[in-house]
C-alpha cells in the first residue's frame, strides 16, 4: 500500500478534491534530486536553505483544516518546493472537474498566489510547479517576499515608466484562504486582513497548528490542534 493510500486509510486525507490533488500531484517532482528514492517516507525532507518539504501527514492535515475549493484565491505562504501551492493550484482550478466545467462554459478564475521569501526556493519552487502548466496558465504565482506581511501590492509605476511585473503582483486581497507551512510567533494582522469573510487561514504557532476562521471584520473562532513540527518563518 502506498503513501497516499495509508493517509486515506488512516483518516488524515478525506475530503476528494484532496485526496485527487494528492493523486495527481507527485510529491516526487518537488524533492531534490539526490532524495527522490525518499519520496514515499511520511515525513518531512530537506530542500536545502535549512527548509524542508512538510511531512504528508501534515500537508494532508492541513488540507483539510483549510478546505481549498475551485475558483478560490488562495495565499500560500513559506511556499518552499511548491508542493503545496500545486496542490492547491489543482484543486483552484477545478482538478479533475475541469473538462466538465469547460464543456459547460464556465469559466475557472481561482488563483495561488506563493510567497517565500528565499530566492532560490522562489526559483525551485516555480520550476516544480510549473511541469503541471500552472505557471503558464496564470493559476500559480510566485513572489520573493517576507510572508508575515502577506500580500504586498507594489508601488505604482510613475508616469512614462517601464512596469514588468509578474501577475500575481496585479492580483489584490482579500483571500479566500490563506496557508502558512512555517511556525510562526502569532497570526499576523496583515493575514486576518486580507482574508475574506468566511475565509480560513491555517497556520502553525509553537507546535500546534491553528485554523482561523473569519466570522466578521473583527471576529475570529479559533481551533488549535498541538503535537506538530515546523521549520519557522523566516522575516526580514
Amino acid at each position: 500500500m502506498n503513501l497516499i493510500d495509508n493517509l486515506i486509510n488512516e483518516g488524515w486525507l478525506k475530503t476528494p478534491k484532496i485526496i485527487d490533488a494528492f493523486q495527481k500531484i507527485k510529491r516526487k517532482d518537488f524533492l531534490p534530486e539526490d532524495i527522490k528514492n525518499l519520496v514515499e517516507l511520511n515525513e518531512a525532507l530537506p530542500i536545502g536553505y535549512g527548509q524542508t518539504i512538510s511531512q504528508p501527514l501534515t500537508v494532508a492535515f492541513m488540507m483539510e483544516q483549510l478546505q481549498p475549493k475551485p475558483n478560490q484565491k488562495i495565499l500560500d505562504i513559506g511556499s518552499g518546493s511548491g508542493w503545496t501551492s500545486a496542490l492547491l493550484a489543482h484543486i483552484v482550478s477545478g482538478g479533475e472537474l475541469n473538462s466538465k466545467l469547460k464543456m459547460k462554459n464556465e469559466k475557472l478564475t481561482g488563483r495561488v498566489i506563493a510567497i517565500d521569501i528565499v530566492p532560490e526556493l522562489v526559483e525551485f519552487g516555480k520550476r516544480n510547479v510549473a511541469k503541471y502548466n500552472f505557471i503558464e496558465k496564470g493559476i500559480a504565482e510566485f513572489i520573493c517576499a517576507d510572508g508575515s506581511k502577506g500580500y504586498q501590492r507594489p508601488s505604482p509605476a510613475k508616469q512614462g515608466e517601464a512596469r514588468d511585473e509578474p501577475k500575481a503582483q496585479q492580483a489584490e486581497a482579500p483571500f479566500d484562504r490563506i496557508l502558512v507551512s512555517a511556525t510562526a510567533e502569532k497570526c499576523f494582522p496583515a493575514w486576518k486582513e486580507q482574508l475574506k469573510i468566511g475565509g480560513r487561514i491555517v497556520v502553525p504557532i509553537g507546535s500546534s497548528i491553528w485554523l482561523f476562521v473569519k466570522k466578521s471584520e473583527k471576529d475570529f473562532q479559533e481551533t488549535e490542534y498541538p503535537g506538530f513540527a515546523f521549520v519557522p518563518l523566516i522575516e526580514k
